[in-house]
């Protein structure tokens, strides 16, 4: 039975990727909500879906599905989010945000729970964003490590999964790699992999499966991708370092699900491999796996399904006693997006039972 006394929740695009994600999470964390509603677009209205072991009827997305909803979670594409989330602020809903629509405005926070809480206080347009997946997959031990020794620069380099591009990426790998399997001549020989795969590459701009593609996101100035600067401009956010020097190098790899991050970054204090180790193995969020000497170091198909972020092969930087090397792993459409937004809707709803 629905506790009345507590907040209610919309999920908007409850039937999408990560609202389906969305809804396993909310039936397996600590239950802080009345009502759910769920929300999608009029085609998927009528269909029941199970949410806290009960099935609830999706709703059709329109303004008065807002009503006296507190907080509303949105797993939608940005021009969705663009029109919809003002509407629902303007309706007395919280609007939680997964797109990148609002990220960069400056009236809107940018929040990581374990890094910045407070900033959830703070919205005067009635909206939370939340970061872009490949930001979310390093950015709880980058703010780890910058609480104790003060981040001063950082190059990245993402190797994210398929399904970063939707189901239609994940799609596209399995049928890559449906094609290639079985044949041990692919990949010898260029262009050997084209042939096979044909013009089947949805959404990548090469093929992705027996490939590594140094591309993610859409073009923009100086040769660089929307992914690329979204590290950038959304770690400077998150960590309010305005003018934090970060160069980003976003690569798509052939795993369906999980996003991996090599790290290079420097501090203003010098810092030790043990050092690091301290700092992280009790940083909430984290799960330190690291021991080269017993393969243990964080790769997707283990931390595929999980809630923390992995980090392994921390190294000081032979050149500088200020920077270390490091290797994270996050499930993209956990952390990297459900489980990010329903960590904010549960500050707001920690916030709303308390006033």
């Amino acid at each position: 039975m629905t506790n009345t006394d507590l907040p209610t929740l919309a999920i908007i695009g409850a039937t999408g990727a990560v609202g389906t994600v969305m809804r396993q999470i909310l039936s397996t964390r600590q239950d802080v909500w009345g009502e759910i509603r769920l929300v999608a677009s009029p085609r998927s209205a009528g269909r029941k879906l199970t949410v806290r072991g009960e099935e609830v009827e999706v709703q059709a997305l329109a303004p008065e599905v807002f009503d006296d909803v507190d907080v509303a979670m949105f797993d939608v594409p940005d021009e969705v989010s663009a029109e919809w989330a003002p509407i629902a602020a303007a309706r007395g809903a919280i609007a939680v945000d997964n797109s990148g629509a609002f990220r960069m405005d400056p009236d809107v926070p940018l929040v990581v729970p374990e890094v910045n809480a407070p900033a959830a206080r703070n919205r005067p347009k009635g909206i939370i964003a939340n970061p872009n997946c490949t930001t979310l997959s390093m950015i709880v031990v980058l703010g780890a490590l910058h609480a104790e020794l003060e981040l001063t620069s950082l190059f990245a380099a993402s190797y994210q999964a398929a399904s970063g591009s939707g189901q239609g990426g994940i799609d596209t790998l399995h049928d890559q790699l449906s094609k290639v399997a079985g044949n041990r001549d692919v990949g010898s020989q260029p262009g050997d992999v084209r042939r096979v795969v044909g013009d089947d590459l949805g959404p990548f701009p090469a093929p992705l499966a027996l490939n590594v593609v140094p591309w993610a996101g859409s073009e923009k100035d100086d040769g660089w991708s929307s992914e690329e600067l979204k590290i950038r401009n959304e770690s400077r956010k998150i960590l309010e370092l305005p003018n934090l020097a970060v160069s980003a190098t976003c690569v798509r790899v052939p795993v369906v699900t999980t996003h991996s991050v090599a790290l290079h970054a420097t501090f203003q204090r010098e810092v030790t491999t043990a050092q690091a180790w301290e700092i992280l193995r009790d940083a909430p969020g984290v799960v330190l796996y690291d021991d080269p000497s017993r393969a243990e170091f964080p790769t997707p198909a283990d931390v595929v399904g999980t809630d923390p972020t992995w980090v392994g092969r921390i190294r000081r930087s032979l050149d500088d006693p200020h920077s270390l090397d490091l290797f994270v792993c996050g499930d993209n459409l956990r952390k990297g997006a459900a489980l990010n937004t329903a960590q904010i809707a549960e500050l707001v709803a920690a916030e709303l039972t308390t006033q």
